[in-house]
């Protein structure tokens, strides 16, 4: 997973790429906890670490997403 500081070095077509797959792997780490708590087969400590990462793409979803919206003055 790259730094949210590289961000800035980007540009908007690589950041939506990028976008894209980030919100893929959460949707699939979404889809791995959700099996995980269904089978009983994830011990407590593996399905925190997941929803950790779960989380941290979120937040460089959401620092993407900031960048690629455009301010707008009301």
């Amino acid at each position: 997973m790259n730094a949210p500081a590289d961000i800035s070095m980007k540009t908007d077509d690589v950041l939506r790429v990028e976008l894209e797959v980030f919100r893929r792997q959460h949707r699939d780490l979404d889809e791995a906890i959700a099996a995980l708590v269904e089978k009983g087969t994830g011990d407590q400590l593996t399905i925190q670490r997941l929803k950790k990462q779960k989380l941290r793409l979120k937040d460089l979803i959401a620092l993407i997403e900031d960048r690629l919206t455009p301010d707008i003055i009301a």
